[in-house]
């Protein structure tokens, strides 16, 4: 669905979509969809003269990627509301670099003469998405010397740690 300003200029546009499996790319190779994407909302001009663009709903998804600790899939619920700006790209954001105030920072640009609902879909599951990615808050991950999951496998490995700054010293001995 893509939201022309000029339509958005006569009235705001309300979507209902329930968007499969690979119908939107993530941009991430280990992020895949789980399940049906559900979303609702309305897409409004939030200032006519700029073109910006407001795009309010509510979001639920399963996310599926790996685990940053331990490698293993794990899935990522969201179920959330969302609303985010966008503006013009040709309205003073050129080549040259400029200072954005924090209003700005929070916003996003469109290049054509409107925005596409599977790009604004695709920018908030981004968002939403914790940095860290973790398939439990007590991950214990993976063991940096034999390479076990430890949330599996309890390992008896040592590993020494070794401070290479003093290597040099020890050679003075000799």
């Amino acid at each position: 669905m893509f939201f022309h300003v000029r339509d958005l200029e006569v009235r705001a546009k309300s979507f209902d979509v329930d968007l499969p499996p690979g119908e939107i790319e993530f941009l991430d190779p280990k992020l895949r969809q789980v399940g049906s994407l559900a979303a609702q909302g309305k897409a409004e001009l939030a200032v006519e003269a700029l073109g910006e663009i407001r795009v309010k709903g509510h979001l639920k998804a399963d996310i599926e990627t790996e685990c940053d600790r331990c490698l293993e899939l794990s899935r990522f619920p969201l179920d959330s509301d969302f609303e985010l700006y966008y503006r013009p790209a040709a309205d003073g954001y050129g080549e040259e670099e400029r200072i954005l105030d924090e209003e700005e920072a929070e916003m996003g640009f469109y290049d054509s003469d409107g925005l596409d609902l599977k790009d604004v879909l695709r920018e908030y599951v981004l968002l939403a998405l914790p940095m860290q990615r973790l398939c439990k808050e007590d991950c214990a991950g993976i063991c940096p010397v034999c390479g076990q999951n430890r949330n599996k496998l309890t390992c008896q490995c040592q590993s020494a740690s070794v401070d290479n700054r003093w290597a040099a010293l020890k050679n003075l001995k000799q």
